[in-house]
């Protein structure tokens, strides 16, 4: 099921995040209504209250509320964490399902997948919603093949060099 309204920016180099959110300028700039749902992130970066001065144009929305990523938590805390990982996707199921932008990001979504905190079914499910009317652009480290073939644009960021510190 390709679809040419999915984008997908993946790999291990870091900019993941910043291609997707030039395409979010670019997209704010014809005037189009853009959401961000970020997830595995924790709640505080300097770069989220950036995001929000951009607002009503391009809106941000995290759901996790612990102040360290998701892989630096406690089991316990993983748990609680998914509850709000979930409402995030539910969250998005919403955005779609409404059509109440043209734009939706869904920043490491594919670090879900690797988690196994949501399955593929369920990302193939949110992008059938959109219909082909809604942009959609995923992000993360990993791409499955099943995944892959959904999007209708692949994008892979590696760092090729790293300078020491």
């Amino acid at each position: 099921m390709k679809n040419a309204n999915v984008q997908i920016y993946f790999g291990e180099g870091k900019g993941k995040t910043t291609a997707a959110l030039g395409q979010c300028i670019q997209y704010a700039g014809a005037n189009k209504q853009v959401v961000i749902v970020q997830f595995l992130k924790g709640k505080t970066s300097e770069e989220l209250e950036f995001l929000k001065r951009l607002e009503p144009e391009i809106k941000v929305f995290r759901f996790e509320k612990s102040d360290c990523c998701y892989e630096h938590l406690t089991e316990q805390e993983k748990q609680e964490q998914e509850v709000n990982i979930h409402n995030g996707l539910h969250y998005a199921r919403k955005v779609v399902d409404t059509k109440s932008c043209d734009v939706l990001v869904l920043d490491e979504i594919l670090g879900l997948l690797d988690h196994n905190i949501v399955g593929i079914e369920e990302m193939k499910e949110l992008i059938s919603l959109s219909e082909g009317e809604i942009e959609i652009i995923l992000t993360g480290r990993e791409l499955s093949k099943e995944v892959e073939d959904l999007a209708g644009f692949v994008y892979q960021i590696n760092t090729i060099k790293e300078m020491e510190a």
